[in-house]
Order: C-alpha cells, then structure tokens, then sequence
C-alpha cells in the first residue's frame, strides 16, 4: 500500500502528548481523526518521536499507509482545515513504500528552552523554563562537550519506558544565549529565531522585553533517544549553569549509569523537536 510522510508543527500545551490515549486529546488521536474525515480510511499514523503532555514540534514526522488518491499537496489543505488551531500539517509526501517515520529515521535535534531572568515571563511561560539565577553558558556548554559521542546513556533515562539497549550516539550540543528582547515583535532576527524555535509564535517577551532578560538554548542532536532523555540532559546542564556543579561532572555521571546522579527532568514545556533527518 501506498506510504505516505507527514511533517506536522504543535503547541503541545494543550495536548496529552503524541500519543493516542481513550478519552484524553492527543496529536496523534487528532491527525488520525482528520485523516479519517477526509479519507474515510481509520488509520495508524507512527511518529519519528512520541512527544510528552506538554512537549512542542516544529517538525514532528509522522508516516501512513493509505490507498488514497488525493494529491499531497491537497491533503495539507484538507487537513489543515480539520485540525485544531494548535496543530498544523508543513509538508505531505508520497515516499517509498514501507517508509517508517519511526525506523527509518537517521538522526534527530531537539530543542530545550530556558528563560533566564529574575523575573518572571509572561508569554513566554508555556514555552520555556523559567529559572531566576544567572547561567554560567559557557560553562554549560563545556559541559555538554562531554555529552558528544557514543554512550552508555542510562544515567539519562527516566523510569517508564525500558529499552533493550540505552546506548545512543549524541552528534552535537550547543548551548546558546541571546537578549530576550531579540525575540520581540518586529525584530527580524526574533521572527527567524522564534521559526527555528518553536512552532507557537507565543515565545515572545514584548515589544518591551525586560533589560537583562535571556534566552538560553539547549540544542541536543542524536541518532535517538531515550525516555525523558533530553530534558534530563537540559537539567543536569542547568545544575552546571548554577554553578552548583563542574563542566567535569557531566562525564563523571555519564559513566555512572545511575540515574540518580544526574540533574532533574527539566520541565516539558521548555522543549521543543525541531526536525528529523531520514
């Protein structure tokens, strides 16, 4: 049967996460539900990454099998139009049959988002983490350098979803501050930043962004991962940042394997899938 891939935004906020749940609003239960009003067809869709309640995509990827006959290009239209206003179809492509959004992908980037400012935002509260105390970035980014290469990741993984191997290979980890005030109405740089970001144009501080005010970007890019993975990685980073740990200890807690070692689960809302690369 003909294989479809789907690349779709959301603002998680309102969502039970990706995956379809009896009686709870989900991406996944609501892309299936539009498919199904415009196809007549109930389908199953996979996704490159099943997203947490919370979590955000700029690009999510989803793959179908379907005997439709409506045009890529026209699906993105139909679809849209049965969608709810937080979601919304980018991209329908007619791919090789058997295409598996989940398999096939090669590797993935994921973006956590951290307010850092005394004060506390106001638009930008469902889309980044708010901490009050300055962040040491270049130390955070020193600490991320250890992250780089294929690991034993346990020590990153939260309890729930067990794989049969917690090895990954992480490509890259930038860690980057910017002026909140650059992502302010009008700002082109803001406009670009906010499409790179997140999906929801609501992470914005006003025109009148508070002086001093950042924004600071955890970017992890990988071939997958595991569990909680990448907001466990932004909480240890975070715990770097405070200075309450050494760039150093990054490495002593990747080889520990335990858990219990590393930082917190940084909260969902400050994370955000950008792409997927097959």
């Amino acid at each position: 049967m003909p294989s479809f891939k789907i690349t779709l935004a959301y603002d998680g906020a309102e969502f039970s996460g990706w995956q379809a749940q009896p009686g709870r609003r989900t991406v996944q239960g609501e892309l299936e539900r539009a498919w199904l009003e415009i196809t007549g067809e109930a389908v199953r869709l996979n996704a490159a990454g099943r997203t947490d309640a919370g979590v955000h995509a700029a690009g999510q990827v989803a793959s179908v099998e379907s005997a439709t006959n409506i045009p890529p290009e026209s699906l993105v239209h139909a679809l849209n139009s049965k969608l709810p206003d937080d979601a919304a179809v980018q991209l329908v492509e007619r791919v090789a049959d058997g295409f598996h959004a989940t398999h096939d992908a090669k590797f993935k980037r994921y973006r956590y988002t951290i307010y850092n400012d005394g004060r506390r935002p106001v638009f930008a509260r469902k889309y980044a983490w708010h901490i009050p105390t300055p962040l040491d970035v270049a130390a955070m980014q020193a600490g991320g350098a250890h992250m780089v290469g294929t690991h034993d990741f346990a020590c990153f993984q939260s309890v729930g979803s067990e794989r049969e191997s917690t090895v990954r290979t992480i490509f890259a980890v930038d860690v980057v501050a910017m002026p909140a005030a650059s992502l302010a109405p009008g700002s082109a740089r803001g406009s670009a930043r906010l499409l790179s970001t997140l999906a929801p144009n609501e992470l914005q501080t006003g025109p009148r962004a508070e002086p001093g005010a950042r924004i600071v970007t955890i970017d992890v890019e990988g071939d997958g991962f595991l569990y909680n993975m990448v907001r466990t990685i932004a909480g240890t980073l975070v715990e770097v940042g405070r200075g309450r740990r050494p760039p150093e200890w990054v490495a002593e807690v990747i080889a520990s394997k335990d858990r219990c070692t590393a930082g917190q689960t940084a909260p969902a809302h400050g994370l955000c899938m950008q792409w997927v690369a097959y």
